[in-house]
């Protein structure tokens, strides 16, 4: 009687115009289809009580695996969120589609971890169960430990995949899985599709005994053993030279205090603090600005940076929750009681890919290559070609790509990894970025750069006299829900159809769009792209290294917009005025690129 009660409702609700089409569609499954029984209940109430909103957030889709997996906002039901179901029915598709790969060829492992967020243990100790009861042997990281740490712990026990509970930088509403391969690197094509059917078409999720698992030995907890032997990993990636530096740093809440103080008092830094208002781990993220722990945000630096002039600090590193990106702050000179400011992710790559080559330029051959994405700086570029290497730079968003790149053209001559969201990556022991190598690679370069008399934005002046002045920035737009995604989709088929033709007076004079995979130069016919194929957008202007990138998040409900401005450098005197004009032109496309998406049906007002 009260699930077709409920069915009425939903009718009704539907008729009224109050939910999607998918909406519908999705609630009436998990009414009416038994293997979502025991969540029947909760959405009968739901309906009941007129929850209408609530329920089209978390029902108008199936959630999707992203650019790192699937990710959104937790809530106890739908198909559109994190709960025990669709954690569940990811941890299940990922066993079956892993037993059918390995085939008979061994037996299946898989290695877990999680990090601070809410319910981020429970949703670990529910993927371990299911794996177990899948046949899986389960590699188990015992404690908060960071993302790169799961990639690292697949590889050095030579798991058939990974999955980490964690959903990065992300607000604390949310959680997420991150699946790995055996390589240690995010999962890629075809393997990421094919874990998306699997999931799609779970119906039964079996779950065994987390402590029994664990007393039976299919679930072997190697936290101490993954510890030291990473921990080795990633000082084996360190350079000789001075230590003298006071650091303070910041894990914000999360896993990274685990990593980055021990690698870097290992490295042989004796002056590292950690930020106490930043050191509990707790998934509100309490003292960080706007709860959003995220080292792209330079709001996170304040309180650290006014904490640091007052005893001393010469640097301040901070790494997101799962301690896979890291951010960075420092004096503007040489006295930490003076002006700070904090570095972007651009520059902190630029900065930490001229200090690795620099310090291996004599081992260096024309076939060792650093990588980056198609939206991160091409000062990398050009550091790469004065130092005679390969820039690999032709990839889309996401540290997955990177990973795959290396395995392509060959680990052995790789070098260095970046991407503009703060995301570095250096050696052979993980296939996705480390909070805590490139903290100690910074720490590295800002006690150098410091004994030769200089801070690290007075290095990055030195490279910018020396390629040239690359500023970036970015514009995020948020658009949650159904209708934000018709509202992305709508911006991106207008950019594709009808793009600006000039920003801040600059004409626009090509379009690049990777999902047809065509270039198209006005007044010409569009011409083959070479590159990967996906949903970005770039418009190039007539002065070559000043472009604008355009894409929907993989991982969060926002299209973001990158911004990339260069301009040559003459002289000490002329650095100055070029920032300034630069700059100014970046602000004025960032306003005309705004006023252009608030334009049109399906875009942002």
């Amino acid at each position: 009687m009260a699930r077709d009660e409920a069915l009425g409702i939903l009718e009704q609700g539907s008729a009224e115009g109050r939910l999607t089409t998918g909406a519908v569609s999705n609630i009436r499954r998990w009414l009416t289809e038994p293997r979502f029984a025991e969540y029947a209940s909760a959405v009968e109430s739901h309906l009941r009580e007129g929850r209408w909103k609530t329920l089209d957030d978390v029902f108008w889709t199936v959630i999707p695996f992203g650019t790192g997996g699937r990710r959104g906002r937790m809530y106890p039901i739908g198909s559109n969120a994190i709960n025990d179901r669709t954690i569940g029915e990811s941890a299940q598709g990922v066993a079956e589609y892993v037993l059918e790969q390995i085939g008979s060829r061994g037996s299946p492992t898989c290695a877990v971890a999680y990090d601070t967020r809410h319910r981020s243990r429970h949703f670990a100790e529910l993927s371990a169960g299911i794996l177990v009861a899948a046949g899986f042997r389960v590699f188990f990281l015992d404690d908060h430990r960071s993302t790169p740490q799961l990639s690292f712990t697949v590889r050095h026990y030579g798991c058939s995949c990974g999955i980490m509970v964690t959903a990065s930088h992300n607000p604390p509403s949310d959680n997420a899985v991150k699946v790995y391969w055996s390589t240690g690197g995010q999962v890629l094509p075809p393997h990421d599709q094919g874990i998306i059917d699997r999931v799609l078409a779970v119906e039964e999720i079996t779950v065994a005994d987390f402590g029994e698992g664990v007393r039976d030995g299919r679930i072997v907890i190697c936290t101490e053993e993954s510890d030291r032997a990473y921990r080795a990993a990633v000082l084996g990636e360190s350079f000789e030279g001075p230590r003298g530096i006071r650091v303070l740093y910041s894990p914000m809440h999360g896993v990274g205090a685990a990593s980055v103080v021990p690698c870097l008092e290992g490295d042989g830094f004796e002056g590292v603090s950690v930020f106490e208002p930043h050191a509990l781990p707790d998934g509100d993220f309490p003292n960080v600005p706007g709860h959003s722990a995220n080292p792209e945000n330079p709001a996170v630096f304040d309180a650290p940076i006014a904490y640091a002039r007052r005893v001393g600090c010469e640097l301040i590193l901070a790494t997101d929750p799962d301690c896979d990106r890291l951010g960075c702050a420092a004096p503007r000179t040489l006295d930490p009681a003076g002006s700070w400011g904090s570095l972007s992710g651009n520059q902190i790559g630029a900065l930490l890919a001229d200090f690795i080559l620099s310090r291996r330029r004599y081992e260096l051959t024309d076939r060792h290559y650093v990588v980056k994405t198609l939206v991160t700086t091409e000062l990398i570029q050009r550091i790469a070609d004065a130092y005679g290497v390969r820039c690999v730079g032709d990839l889309l968003v996401g540290f997955k790509w990177i990973g795959a790149a290396i395995d392509e053209y060959g680990p052995d001559r790789f070098v260095f990894g970046t991407e503009e969201s703060h995301g570095y990556l250096v050696g052979q022991y993980a296939r996705d970025k480390d909070g805590a190598v490139a903290a100690m690679l910074l720490a590295e370069l800002a006690a150098a750069v410091k004994r030769a008399g200089k801070s690290l934005h007075e290095q990055l002046d030195a490279l910018y006299l020396r390629h040239g002045y690359h500023a970036e920035t970015q514009l995020n737009l948020k658009m949650e829900g159904s209708e934000g995604m018709s509202r992305m989709t709508g911006l991106m088929r207008r950019l594709r159809q009808s793009p600006p033709e000039s920003l801040a007076g600059m004409p626009v004079v090509a379009v690049r769009d990777y999902v047809a995979r065509r270039r198209v130069i006005r007044g010409r016919s569009p011409e083959p792209l070479a590159g990967p194929k996906g949903d970005l957008i770039m418009l190039d202007f007539a002065e070559a290294g000043n472009c604008v990138a355009v894409r929907p998040s993989g991982t969060e409900p926002k299209v973001k917009c990158y911004l990339f401005a260069y301009a040559p450098v003459g002289t000490d005197a002329e650095l100055d005025p070029v920032k300034r004009r630069t700059n100014d032109r970046m602000t004025r496309w960032e306003a005309d690129l705004r006023a252009f998406m608030e334009q049109g049906d399906g875009c942002p007002t």
